[in-house]
């Protein structure tokens, strides 16, 4: 197994949470409560956690503007374009699941 420095991960890593992006960005049929209720994140928690990496950084973004790199487009924006109503079923798994997220 080839080892890595510290230099090729982060690139590595951040060329696999470049195309992550690209490929939610490309999924916008995937709404957010499917990716929470299978795997307990979505496209929200991604620009939060990049919010909160830049903070410990000290690096000045905010939620908006991280969820904005994430979505390609302000949240707003994306939700009047792509979101579709929870149903029911939807609704009742991710208050099964997340218990408080």
């Amino acid at each position: 197994m080839a080892r890595l420095d510290e230099k090729q991960r982060v690139e590595l890593e951040a060329a696999v949470f470049r195309r992550l992006v690209a490929h939610l960005r490309e999924r916008t049929d995937v709404q957010n409560i499917d990716l929470m209720n299978l795997a307990g994140f979505c496209r929200n928690c991604l620009g939060n956690w990049m919010a909160e990496a830049a903070a410990e950084e000290g690096i000045d973004l905010n939620r908006d503007a991280a969820r904005e790199i994430v979505y390609g487009m302000p949240y707003d924006e994306w939700k009047a374009r792509h979101q579709q109503e929870a149903s029911p079923e939807q609704q009742a798994a991710f208050k099964k699941n997340q218990g408080g997220h």
